[in-house]
């Protein structure tokens, strides 16, 4: 029997979007995909997947988005936030616009979509919300400052929604993935040539060592899992009447999340600086 159930997902170009939208799909659930980029739009909506195009850095992109979607689909259980992107370069290094430009979409943009659907699952009196986070949402790394503080907002607003949300049987999730195949270090690379002056800066040397990482091809990390391992998180939220809180993917996210949880600060900056390796993973 085939699952009726509406997932909005976002971000679904690639990677892990592009991989819970297939699958889910392919299962037999109502999948509403969004990319940013109509060319992106056409593929997904040729495969069979409806896809509705959505930037999430303008504002009457989403407008625009919801109201085509909720005249299609008046019901929204799963709301998947999954689209972000990644803009690295030391925290000295970020402009106020590289900063804005990263969180316009990775924090501003998907919690404006959240809101918006907010009031339909209310309507419906059931949803589930869930946001993809990070290993780096609460382990942060060097480098990623940019991305490290998006989803490190991310968590507090979902922690936040999840109490506010309560008394609406509205749920509220986090996956925290660690390293996951997909093109998140190309388009990082792309960033990072456009914010990012590495000649002018005191960490030219470093920077060389994470262009090389941004720039190889297939895992740069240990532990490195397909999308699928998110995939399969997210299902069970689905499927789950009380869904965890939160999802640890990937053998680094579990092992930091109980480092974090009982070392010392200034021993668990040592490990972070070790795996991080200067930028080099």
């Amino acid at each position: 029997m085939q699952d009726t159930s509406t997932i909005l997902i976002t971000g679904c170009s690639s990677g892990i979007g592009y991989h819970t939208a297939k699958t889910l799909f392919q299962k037999g659930y109502q999948v509403i995909a969004t990319c940013r980029q109509e060319k992106d739009v056409a593929r997904l909506n040729h495969e069979g997947i409806t896809c509705v195009q959505m930037d999430l850095a303008d504002s009457a992109s989403i407008q625009s988005a919801v109201q085509i979607i909720l005249t299609r689909h008046p019901v929204i259980d799963v709301l998947f936030n999954n689209a972000a992107f990644g803009l690295p370069g030391a925290v000295e290094d970020l402009s106020r616009d590289a900063l804005r430009f990263q969180f316009e979409t990775n924090v501003f943009g998907t919690q404006e979509l959240t809101n918006l659907i907010i009031p339909i699952m209310r309507t419906q009196n059931h949803g589930k919300i869930v946001y993809n986070s990070s290993i780096l949402g609460f382990a942060a790394m060097q480098y990623r400052g940019a991305y490290n503080a998006s989803k490190f907002a991310i968590e507090g607003l979902a922690d936040t929604l999840r109490l506010e949300l309560k008394a609406d049987n509205i749920q509220v999730s986090l996956i925290e993935p660690g390293p996951i195949s997909s093109n998140f270090r190309a388009n990082a690379y792309t960033q990072f040539k456009r914010w990012i002056q590495p000649d002018q800066s005191a960490h030219q040397k470093n920077y060389q060592a994470m262009i090389d990482r941004l720039e190889t091809v297939g895992p740069s990390a240990p532990f490195t899992l397909g999308p699928e391992a998110v995939t399969q998180k997210l299902e069970h939220i689905i499927n789950s009447q009380r869904p965890a809180i939160r999802y640890r993917v990937t053998v680094p996210t579990i092992a930091f999340a109980w480092l974090k949880r009982f070392l010392p600060s200034r021993w668990l900056d040592f490990l972070l600086i070790k795996a991080g390796g200067d930028g080099k993973r």
